[in-house]
């Protein structure tokens, strides 16, 4: 039960039976018992303690459920204040619906309640959702205009004021600051905000999100700008005598602050506000009443990443890390308030999001006192406010997504302006002018944590940037002498990340990546692990279960690395031990004589045809068309490739018991997750093996750090 509710019960407004799952209102002279657990009687009894609480209206001038006459019909309004306590005088109408509501709904719920208002001769009307309140004034001559007001009248007030929100209001002013609200409240406004501009797939549904963070850009950037105390909020209802009029000024006062926010920040966005008046009015209604900045930042930050969760399964496509994994990532990972800290796929900002989190938590180690010291509280505040605006970046190549990173970002008090709108496969030069921001320097990252794209490849052909890369070469391979270093036609986009993810590492510098299985169990990408053993020092894989991205809708099964960056002198002998291994088989065992050996052979017996029994009386010049040799030939194709694989795997193993014994080794953490907290489905389940993992992880960076 709220504090609001627990308040009107006190003062005898109604007495609420949780147990019993009652509410009883005593109002108007009566008492009145209904289902508290009917979802829209929470929505009543909200509105019956504003109306006492707030609008100061007692008990007996508001009746409950009062009849209506209609022509030949009596319906029901759910609320009607009076101005007397005979109920003769009805002044207001309220009309409640259930906080699930949508815009149609609420449209019908307005409608019925002009209907009651005009029928009883009552003023005003409220019609609520609890996450949405939209007010009007009945016009005699026109009863059925649509005249949007602030407020509804409080007592012994002839009518409301033009505005209802102010900065900071003196008492008695019958004005209202904003307020804050739950996490779950939020949630429930944001998704019913993008459902009204939505509106079932009148505007595209990437549209209407992308327009939804524009407005949501202004009301953070309204309750940020100076205002001295009793000033009005620009992003509310300011009534006019007319709903046009009244739509046409809010819209204008919402693209002057768009622009104002724009002139600051204008990598933010980059297009116009391009919603009509009556549209985004009814956006403003779900969030002009509160304040995104007093509400606690945690819970507006969980907020839009569950509104964006769901939105972004839905509605993008796009397969997002889930929470749990990016938690468990990051948390193993030594991060700290002067960490420069960089995601080349970022998405919608998880991992930076849970990165500036960790620093949060470690200010609140350093200064535990922060939330009674005012001295604490301030370099609390810049111990994790500096790493957020100067030490997060991130690389989105969506150019709607990188936005909804940036507003992320701005959500959970900055950092915004490290997010690049870029193919993350650019050069870090590239990525750097395109952004405007020189923090993307190659070799200038303490941390990169990313889950790149898997399985999609990039082509020579398209991307004029893959030759620059050491992967987009097929080196010369030395178990055949006679290969040599030309383009690959394709490479996976997977393999690239971790060569860039690797460019924009300082020596010593932590690379955690979610990759596809494939990389560390295929014959056909040895040449990336041998990559990978010649760079970093592998810290640890673990293995995440099939299911771990079946929730999203990816299926591939994945593991997670955690990398290490060698200095280039250490990655210099590793790679100069591993050429003169090779150099000394290839010369001790005369493996290029052996190959040709081989190849002789198979052309001795082509030409030959040693061992093909050709069909008798075959027609002159016909016995190579036959199926009967395209049979043997392809059989003696085979019979070379098993003698060259089983060449190859000798000089492999010899190769990989004189690297074990040249090559100093090192322990490398491993481990299996079988449950992560959630099945395939999503759905929550009780054991995480995350946790504990997470913990011996953390003990082994730790340990390894310390050396």
């Amino acid at each position: 039960m709220t504090a609001k509710l627990h308040a009107a019960e006190k003062q005898g407004v109604f007495r609420i039976d949780e147990d019993a799952g009652q509410i009883a209102y005593f109002l108007g002279g009566q008492t009145r018992r209904r289902n508290w657990r009917n979802p829209e009687e929470a929505v009543v009894a909200d509105a019956v303690a504003q109306l006492a609480l707030e609008y100061q209206y007692p008990p007996a001038q508001i009746r409950l459920f009062a009849p209506v006459q209609i022509g030949s019909s009596q319906r029901e309004a759910d609320i009607v204040v009076c101005r007397d306590d005979k109920g003769e005088k009805p002044v207001i109408v309220v009309e409640c619906k259930k906080p699930e509501t949508n815009e149609n709904e609420m449209r019908r719920a307005v409608d019925q309640a002009f209907s009651y208002a005009v029928a009883i001769g009552a003023q005003y009307v409220w019609a609520t959702s609890g996450v949405k309140n939209e007010y009007y004034r009945i016009d005699r001559g026109r009863p059925r205009a649509r005249i949007a007001v602030s407020d509804i009248p409080r007592r012994g007030q002839a009518a409301p004021g033009q505005f209802k929100f102010a900065f900071n209001p003196p008492p008695g002013s019958g004005l209202s600051d904003l307020r804050k609200i739950s996490e779950g409240e939020l949630t429930a406004r944001f998704k019913r905000a993008h459902d009204a501009l939505w509106a079932g797939g009148e505007m595209n549904s990437l549209d209407a999100f992308a327009e939804f963070n524009k407005i949501l850009f202004c009301k953070l950037w309204d309750e940020r700008k100076p205002r001295k105390p009793g000033a009005a909020y620009d992003f509310q209802v300011i009534a006019e005598d007319d709903i046009a009029k009244t739509a046409n000024n809010l819209a204008r006062r919402v693209r002057d602050l768009y622009a104002e926010g724009r002139r600051k920040d204008p990598e933010v966005f980059k297009d116009d506000i391009a919603l009509k008046p009556m549209a985004l009015m009814t956006v403003a209604g779900y969030l002009q009443d509160i304040h995104l900045d007093k509400t606690d930042m945690d819970s507006r930050g969980r907020a839009f990443e569950i509104f964006l969760d769901s939105y972004f399964r839905g509605d993008f496509g796009q397969f997002f890390t889930p929470r749990e994994i990016v938690r468990f990532v990051v948390d193993a990972l030594p991060v700290r308030n002067n960490s420069l800290v960089l995601d080349t796929s970022c998405g919608s900002g998880g991992f930076l999001l849970h990165a500036l989190d960790k620093v949060r938590r470690e200010a609140d180690e350093y200064y535990p006192e922060h939330a009674k010291n005012p001295a604490d509280a301030k370099r609390h505040f810049a111990h994790w406010r500096e790493f957020a605006r100067r030490n997060l970046f991130g690389v989105e190549i969506n150019d709607n997504i990188s936005r909804v990173a940036k507003m992320n970002m701005i959500i959970h008090e900055d950092g915004h302006t490290n997010i690049a709108a870029a193919d993350g496969l650019l050069s870090p030069d590239d990525i750097a002018q395109r952004a405007g921001n020189r923090g993307f320097r190659a070799g200038n990252f303490d941390f990169v944590i990313t889950n790149p794209p898997f399985g999609a490849v990039v082509r020579q052909v398209e991307k004029a940037y893959l030759s620059n890369y050491g992967f987009g070469w097929k080196e010369v391979n030395w178990l055949e002498p006679k290969s040599a270093r030309v383009k690959r036609p394709t490479v996976k986009t997977e393999i690239l990340f971790m060569e860039q993810c690797c460019n924009f590492l300082r020596p010593g510098g932590y690379l955690a990546i979610v990759v596809p299985d494939s990389i560390l169990n295929t014959s056909s990408l040895r040449h990336a692990r041998e990559w990978l053993e010649e760079m970093f020092r592998i810290v640890a894989a673990v293995s995440m279960p099939q299911t771990a991205f079946a929730p999203t809708g990816a299926g591939v099964k994945c593991s997670v690395l955690f990398l290490r960056k060698w200095p280039e002198k250490k990655a210099r002998a590793i790679r100069d031990a591993k050429a003169a291994i090779r150099r000394d088989i290839v010369r001790r065992h005369r493996l290029e004589e052996r190959i040709e050996k081989l190849e002789a052979e198979k052309k001795r017996r082509l030409r030959e045809m040693d061992g093909f029994d050709p069909p008798e009386n075959p027609p002159d010049g016909e016995v190579k068309k036959s199926a009967e040799y395209k049979a043997w030939r392809r059989e003696v194709d085979a019979g070379h490739e098993r003698k060259m694989d089983a060449l190859r795997e000798e000089m492999l193993a010899e190769y990989a018991a004189e690297a074990r014994r040249k090559i100093p080794d090192y322990p490398v953490f491993m481990a299996i997750a079988g449950d992560i907290g959630y099945d395939a489905t999503g759905r929550k389940i009780g054991r995480n093996d995350l946790h504990e993992i997470g913990d011996a992880l953390r003990k082994f960076i730790g340990e390894l750090e310390a050396e």
